[in-house]
């Protein structure tokens, strides 16, 4: 089975406009992100999907395969399915164009899990380990059931622990971070163009959702590696702090 790897980067962020063009440590923000998938063992390409020439024109400098797409996409998962006859993977892997620092061997470990477990949808969670993480609600939760399987996510501190005061809940059961990255058997996505976009999807502004209330499998895979994405002018610049040390 091969693997098409897939970056959506989004012009119009709500949050960031245009941070996919972004300094960071003397190069865009998208380029870190891409140069870390490329150096994957198990893909078979790598493919940015953009929505802006000013981003076509600066991606095609590195030599990087390219494709646009309309800017009227609501998500990622929403830019890939447009292009989906162009990639030739049997597994999409759905890496967002801001996951700066994305850890390239995960994204091999994810291969591998998925083709193991041979789920519908396969994504990475990392267990929080402060309170004021799990109340960002830029900082997307999990709440996991049995086998690994992702039963809802949320930008709310989920589950709610009764009766115990919220900054003693990560002691008393595991809170899950979800990471920005998706793998998705190719005819699962071939599905998601007839899928209405869901309540759940649009009031919580997470992709993934219109999945779950679809029935679809989505099982989570445990991982070390902590999520360092840029949604915020204040993540920039902690990612610019990053990458000096680095």
């Amino acid at each position: 089975m091969s693997v098409s790897v897939v970056i959506p980067a989004r012009w119009k962020s709500e949050r960031l406009p245009g941070k996919m063009l972004a300094d960071l440590g003397g190069r865009p923000l998208l380029w870190h992100t891409w140069n870390r998938v490329c150096q994957m063992k198990l893909a078979r390409e790598v493919v940015i999907a953009v929505d802006h020439q000013d981003v076509f024109n600066e991606v095609k400098k590195w030599g990087a395969q390219v494709v646009m797409t309309d800017e009227k996409c609501q998500s990622g998962t929403e830019r890939i399915f447009s292009i989906l006859d162009q990639l030739k993977g049997d597994m999409i892997l759905n890496v967002q164009g801001d996951e700066c620092f994305v850890d390239w061997k995960m994204l091999d470990k994810m291969v591998e899990a998925w083709r193991e477990r041979d789920t519908d949808i396969l994504t990475p969670v990392y267990q929080f380990k402060n309170w004021k993480d799990v109340e960002d609600s830029s900082n997307v939760k999990v709440v996991v059931g049995e086998k690994g399987r992702a039963l809802y996510f949320s930008r709310s501190p989920i589950p709610h622990i009764r009766g115990i005061d919220p900054f003693q809940w990560i002691e008393k059961h595991p809170f899950w971070w979800h990471i920005g990255v998706y793998g998705y058997k190719r005819e699962v996505l071939e599905k998601y163009g007839k899928l209405p976009r869901s309540s759940l999807e649009e009031v919580e502004k997470l992709e993934q959702l219109r999945f779950i209330e679809a029935g679809f499998e989505i099982r989570v895979m445990e991982t070390d590696y902590h999520a360092v994405s840029v949604d915020t002018a204040e993540h920039l610049e902690e990612a610019r702090k990053l990458i000096l040390k680095n």
